[in-house]
């Protein structure tokens, strides 16, 4: 989260950023993590949307996220939309279309290049 802070940091008077929690990534009833365990983490899949904002919250103030933050619906609907799992980086250009399209994480999170894509679009759209 520190290099998406820091692209909030000096961008966040030009570029609305928004972090969207889609789903638990690794829930009790799922894909369990030891290193989850080690920090005691231990969340189940969300099965209603309140349980889900509860979650995101969580998952908000550990990460200490300073952000704004949307939860996507249980429906998963900006997740299939967006192909956001496991986590991806996208820049939405003043057009409405998408300008960046980060590849999938935890690999393809590259904070570096949605700042290439941030300065292209803005000085394109100067």
């Amino acid at each position: 989260m520190a290099a998406l802070h820091d692209l909030y940091d000096r961008y966040q008077d030009r570029v609305a950023f928004l972090v969207v929690y889609i789903r638990e990534a690794h829930p009790e009833d799922g894909w369990v993590l030891s290193m989850n365990r080690d920090q005691e983490i231990a969340l189940a899949d969300p099965i209603s949307s309140e349980e889900r904002a509860a979650v995101g919250e969580t998952c908000a103030l550990r990460l200490a996220i300073r952000l704004p933050i949307a939860v996507d619906g249980t429906d998963d609907a900006v997740a299939r939309a967006y192909g956001g799992w496991p986590d991806r980086l996208y820049l939405i250009g003043r057009n409405g279309r998408i300008a960046f399209q980060g590849d999938e994480g935890p690999q393809g999170f590259l904070p570096e290049l949605l700042e290439q894509a941030i300065d292209a679009e803005l000085t394109t759209n100067a």
